[in-house]
């Protein structure tokens, strides 16, 4: 099989691809792609559903937790083929977001939802089935408010606006802190049993990168050549496949010959196969997630203030998945109106999350982008897949269960290098900024240090937050202690006031790979990011224009007569011709952008 290539942008990394975002692969190989993106994904969404029945506290603890991990599958995989089909429509997989557990906590710690008694200790409690509701109506409602403004955040183009003044000093922290700040998660997993987290990071390493070339004869069928043989480079398209099924296997036998401890308090018993047996005896065999199920949701202002906090971290998150993932899928970068499209669908994914009572809200994973730079598969087609097999086990539960068998250890070791991967990211987004600039280093290690730092002070010194206002003080909580925000925070604003140029800053470099119109055919661009079906009448409303969220999108500038992107190719001939004019030339453009914006 030739490898296909996506058309690039100048500066970007000469990244091949098997299969490019709009291809599709034959059918059988979409459902083994799509069922390795969604083997990552339910590992990343187990833990969610044990932390909210901690917190919701129900007599039926078991049944409870079983109901809650369908949802959250069902969920996960509604999220992704909105998102894939109708949202940002790059390979995303969409999952239940841990950024929402820290509001949760809080509310609830308040007195009305407090657990009676020993706190989370369900065994000793008398709590009845409309108490645990209680706590569920009270999440769901202030999810769904703090939802419903990401949806007008979407709609109305505030973030595209935004990311005007974004630059690579900007969202090198942003990515690269999605990726690290995660570490503690990948040792969770690690710890239960480094040895066999290792094994499974070697395999994949060994099957990506040294064996990724070696082709494999496989069994295949076609009406003109009947039975024959067709060579896959099978190592390079199912790396964690292959590793994750070579360990289980090999846990097994540890297992069955008892050489992993059957002590539940000891390290290394959740290696074992059967560590997580209750979860297929708990999950029911068919569940359909209804709407208001526990109830008609209620609402607070400090609730939506926490899950308001959470939710603009969790925008910030998606819009570096974002450019991950294009840069990983070798595509363009994405356009505003799909930026805008994504963080909406991200919210209406959101709000059926909170009618449905998942708990949570959705949010991109970036660890299933960071297999996409493992496998070179970046097919749109496997990741609604993956979205439709997230759907099943949501319904189906016994096969979610199965699923969620795979030892944590395993989990962990695929976690390692996927995340590595986002972090990588990251990182090589540096290449279009000045990194002999002293003002740039500053920039960049202040930004990554207190990306690092404040949520690590502010985990252990919450109590020191006073402000007054307990919603403030939570705001602060949440927002501050996501490491890519607090990073990607600092970074945005030191870009922006301490002086430098635009070629210092690397804007104009960047300017040439975000700005699609002018660097990409436009066909090209329509084919990935364009809404299916309807574009092409879109286009012809003018009126449209002005939709942020419309393929025809041309930015609220162009009501001055020039658009953005025009003004960008302006700046980028100057800087060509005669890079000694740049600065006048900055001046001059600054001037006519606040007319612009004066006259708007």
């Amino acid at each position: 099989m030739e490898q296909q290539k996506q058309t690039q942008g100048e500066g970007e990394a000469d990244t091949p691809v098997v299969f490019g975002v709009e291809d599709v692969p034959p059918v059988h190989l979409t459902i083994l792609f799509g069922l390795q993106q969604a083997v990552m994904c339910i590992g990343g969404s187990l833990s969610l559903p044990f932390i909210l029945t901690a917190l919701l506290c129900p007599v039926d603890e078991q049944e409870v937790r079983a109901q809650l991990l369908s949802i959250t599958m069902f969920m996960c995989g509604v999220a992704t083929v909105l998102q894939c089909f109708l949202g940002v429509r790059l390979p995303i997989i969409q999952g239940g977001s841990h950024t929402f557990v820290a509001p949760i906590v809080v509310m609830m710690s308040l007195e009305k939802f407090r657990c009676p008694e020993k706190g989370f200790d369900v065994s000793s409690t008398n709590v009845t089935h409309a108490d645990w509701t209680d706590r569920m109506r009270e999440i769901q409602g202030n999810l769904i408010l703090a939802s419903l403004t990401q949806v007008v955040v979407g709609s109305l183009g505030l973030m595209g606006t935004i990311l005007r003044f974004v630059g690579p000093l900007t969202i090198a922290p942003t990515i690269s802190l999605i990726g690290l700040s995660l570490s503690h998660v990948v040792a969770m997993f690690c710890e239960t049993h480094w040895g066999i987290s290792m094994l499974t990071l070697f395999f994949v390493l060994l099957f990506s990168t040294f064996m990724n070339k070696m082709e494999v004869p496989i069994p295949s069928f076609s009406l003109r050549r009947k039975c024959h043989t067709k060579k896959l480079p099978v190592f390079q398209l199912f790396p964690i496949v292959i590793a994750v099924a070579i360990v289980w296997l090999f846990s097994f036998v540890l297992t069955v010959t008892d050489v992993f401890p059957s002590n539940s308090t000891v390290t290394g018993y959740k290696a074992r196969t059967d560590s997580k047996l209750e979860i297929m005896t708990e999950s029911p065999w068919f569940t359909l997630p209804l709407p208001l199920q526990f109830g008609v949701p209620t609402f607070s202002w400090a609730g939506y203030m926490g899950m308001m906090a959470a939710t603009v971290s969790s925008i910030i998150e998606s819009v570096g998945d974002y450019f991950a993932a294009a840069r990983l899928s070798g595509a363009p970068l994405p356009p505003a109106h799909a930026i805008n499209r994504g963080i909406m669908f991200e919210g209406v994914s959101s709000i059926i999350s909170g009618l449905v009572g998942a708990g949570h809200a959705t949010t991109s994973y970036s660890g299933n982008i960071g297999i996409i730079g493992i496998t070179k598969v970046a097919s749109r087609a496997v990741f609604i897949m993956a979205g439709v097999i997230l759907i099943i086990c949501g319904l189906v539960g016994k096969v979610g269960a199965v699923l969620a068998l795979i030892p944590e250890p395993i989990i962990g070791g695929t976690l390692l290098l996927g995340l590595g991967m986002v972090a990588s990211i990251g990182i090589s987004v540096l290449q279009f900024c000045d990194l002999s600039s002293t003002r740039n280093i500053t920039v960049l290690g202040v930004s990554f240090l207190m990306g690092l730092m404040v949520p690590e002070w502010l985990s252990e010194n919450a109590e020191k937050v006073k402000t007054g206002s307990d919603e403030l003080d939570q705001v602060i909580l949440v927002l501050f202690g996501t490491a890519s925000f607090a990073g990607g925070f600092i970074g945005f604003v030191l870009d922006n006031i301490v002086p430098g140029s635009k070629h210092e800053r690397g804007i104009h470099r960047w300017l040439k790979v975000s700005d699609t119109s002018t660097q990409q055919p436009e066909a090209h661009i329509c084919r990935i990011y364009d809404l299916p079906f309807v574009s092409k009448y879109v286009k012809r409303v003018p009126i449209c224009r002005l939709c942020p969220i419309s393929p025809s999108f041309a930015g609220f500038n162009f009501l001055c007569g020039k658009s953005s992107s025009k003004r960008g190719s302006f700046s980028e001939t100057v800087n060509d011709k005669d890079p000694s004019l740049l600065p006048l030339h900055e001046d001059l453009e600054a001037k006519v952008n606040r007319q612009c914006d004066s006259d708007l």
